[in-house]
């Protein structure tokens, strides 16, 4: 594991208030190497085949975390007014080839947490996104789950680090009594920084060039989900 701890990056992290206590790295499914902790996690919550699975919709493409696992397992319903509902089948990233960016843009989507999962699983933004079809795909991701914590990490080929680990702040809704809670997740890239804001509150920053921000954006969604998303939107 790899820690940005540049004092540009600290100085960063602490002017906005992001050093909050660090959960542990529970079930985020979206790790790239199978390992022990996920194969104990995949034993007590098997991925679902979601009833009536029909892929993603078109004019996006999908990828599973795992090879064996296939993208037609999701169910994506439009809901007629540019959201869709979600229910998850495995973990994937989505994307649209046009939605690409570089330089200094915000890159936005919406989430509802329709239902509580059986153990939190988290969804959110990718940003830099490069060979995302092919062995060497290349993306950061900032994700929340309903605990209450978000989490950002890189993903390099078949391996991922972490950027910051799992950590609760006050602008992270915790779901309610329903399992249900409405996340807007953003990815502000500025020349100086990237910050990460749920809302119009920034949780986290990195100096500028420490993840991988030039490249596609989208979003993913981890296991055994219900949500409602809106697909990411980029500003300039």
């Amino acid at each position: 594991m790899m820690r940005i701890t540049t004092p540009r990056l600290v100085a960063c992290a602490a002017l906005l208030g992001a050093c909050g206590g660090a959960a542990k790295d529970g079930a985020d499914t979206a790790a790239a190497a199978p390992d022990t902790a996920a194969a104990t996690a995949d034993a007590a919550d098997p991925t679902r085949v979601a009833a009536g699975a029909q892929g993603v919709p078109a004019g996006y493409t999908g990828r599973t975390d795992r090879p064996a696992q296939a993208i037609a397992d999701a169910k994506y319903v439009a809901k007629g007014d540019g959201a869709w509902e979600v229910t998850t089948g495995p973990a994937h990233v989505l994307w649209a080839a046009g939605d690409t960016a570089s330089g200094r843009y915000t890159a936005r989507a919406r989430f509802t947490q329709l239902e509580a999962p059986s153990h939190p699983e988290a969804f959110g933004v990718v940003v830099g996104g490069r060979d995302l079809e092919g062995e060497g795909q290349r993306y950061t991701y900032f994700i929340v789950r309903g605990t209450g914590e978000y989490l950002v990490r890189v993903r390099e080929g078949a391996g991922t680090r972490d950027v910051r680990g799992w950590t609760a702040a006050p602008a992270v809704p915790k779901q309610d009594g329903s399992g249900r809670a409405t996340y807007d997740l953003a990815v502000r890239v500025d020349q100086d920084s990237t910050r990460f804001l749920v809302g119009e509150t920034p949780v986290f920053a990195v100096a500028a060039g420490a993840v991988p921000t030039d490249g596609v954006a989208g979003v993913r969604v981890n296991h055994n989900l219900h949500l409602e998303l809106r697909p990411v939107a980029i500003t300039r």
